[in-house]
């Protein structure tokens, strides 16, 4: 198919198509004439996946490049390329003045005893070591340490969440696919995971918030 083809099928414009090749974020088709191409479902795949990434998981071009590099390089083991997805979102606040106080060194020391205390191998390293880490000492400076006691329940619930997702992509079985998953997944994931969480907590606040309400409401009613 040509490129204004492959733009109806896929839904993507001429003119991010043509951006995207210059990225490499889009693999060049078959030259069929200098100044003509051909391409085939593998580039529509390819294009859905690249706008997912953007669009829906929020990642720069730099950052999908990064993973897609992942999925197209054969030599790169599963493990690595799921390090690579988890590293495309580094913390927003950048060096902190606080990177040093004493909430962040508690936060440090919270984190390192449940992953020793969990038995995970995770490198400090990891973008994601950070970011949890400075959640916890904003709950510290903002005194609201109750919600940094809910650290060992968010880590049991994703350590489940993380090994059914892991073993769903690794039983596909062909290398390439698993890989995508994996990316997929861990990208496309952090939004699902938060958007089921907001979702979640409506539901909770109507069930505890507004029915402590009624039952207020029924009290002064019989008083």
């Amino acid at each position: 198919m040509r490129v204004g083809e492959l733009s109806r099928r896929s839904g993507v414009s001429v003119a991010s198509i043509k951006y995207y090749l210059r990225e490499g974020l889009l693999p060049p088709g078959e030259r069929s004439s200098p100044n003509q191409a051909s391409y085939d479902e593998g580039h529509v795949h390819r294009l859905r996946m690249v706008r997912a990434l953007i669009d829906v998981g929020g990642l720069s071009v730099a950052a999908t490049r990064a993973v897609l590099a992942a999925v197209d390089d054969p030599q790169v083991p599963l493990h690595e390329a799921l390090g690579r997805a988890s590293a495309t979102t580094p913390p927003p606040w950048g060096a902190s003045g606080d990177a040093d106080d004493e909430a962040r060194a508690g936060a440090q020391r919270a984190l390192a005893d449940l992953v020793r205390e969990r038995g995970w191998h995770v490198s400090p390293k990891n973008p994601a070591w950070d970011t949890a880490v400075e959640v916890l000492a904003t709950y510290t400076r903002l005194g609201d340490e109750d919600l940094a006691r809910q650290l060992e329940l968010y880590a049991e619930v994703m350590e489940d969440v993380a090994r059914r997702e892991v073993a769903v992509v690794v039983d596909r079985g062909d290398r390439a696919r698993t890989v995508e998953g994996a990316v997929v997944g861990t990208v496309l994931g952090d939004t699902l995971l938060a958007a089921l969480r907001r979702l979640a907590q409506e539901h909770c606040s109507a069930q505890l918030l507004e029915g402590a309400g009624l039952e207020r409401a029924e009290d002064r009613a019989r008083g």
